[in-house]
């Protein structure tokens, strides 16, 4: 499986973005899939994750409430709707797909890895 993470970009304090992540092939009933970022300096955290059918989604405590993890299988793509950005936001995200089917927070769980997306908060 090979990911493309994609729309990123600048983005001021307060606005919105969405991301996607596109996969080569049709997921199957075994990838979870999430997102992760890593700040300048910092390690990767967890973001978001949602399971095989998008019905089951766990995100950290930093982005409850303001980012949406979905996904869409038909097209095998993934989002992450990100609103109320914040400058503590700026970021690399990166998009993984697991081999297992629930949504998971940690990051040695997911086998594929797509490329990274940057996201700036700034005014």
């Amino acid at each position: 499986v090979q990911l493309q993470a994609s729309g990123g970009g600048l983005v001021q304090p307060g606005g919105s973005l969405r991301l996607s992540c596109a996969a080569s092939r049709r997921t199957t009933s075994n990838n979870g899939m999430g997102w992760f970022r890593q700040a300048p300096g910092k390690e990767r955290e967890f973001v978001a994750a949602v399971d095989w059918r998008g019905s089951n989604a766990i995100s950290a405590d930093s982005v409850k409430g303001r980012f949406t993890i979905s996904r869409d299988n038909a097209k095998s793509t993934m989002y992450l709707q990100m609103n109320s950005l914040r400058p503590e936001d700026t970021a690399v995200y990166y998009c993984a797909a697991a081999l297992r089917a629930v949504p998971s927070s940690r990051s040695g769980d997911y086998r594929y890895w797509g490329q990274g997306t940057l996201v700036t908060v700034s005014s």
